[in-house]
């Protein structure tokens, strides 16, 4: 038996695929942001809004705390 390895990345990249997804929301995202604000490029306007979705939950973690 061989052992595990270990990937010492400190991010890996993986692949996306949406299910259900509305095909008319999709067209409207990309005319209304991806062109204007990325050039057109859906991966970095996905990811770059996930980014931001991460860091404004980290915030109002931070500003809403239970005592």
């Amino acid at each position: 038996m061989t052992q595990p390895q270990i990937v010492a990345k400190k991010d890996l990249n993986v692949a996306l695929t949406l299910h259900n997804f509305s095909a008319k929301t999709l067209q409207e995202f990309a005319q209304k942001i991806v062109t204007p604000y990325f050039q057109g490029n859906l991966n970095k306007a996905i990811q770059s809004m996930m980014q931001k979705a991460i860091e404004e939950e980290a915030i109002t973690a931070r500003t809403i705390s239970y005592p």
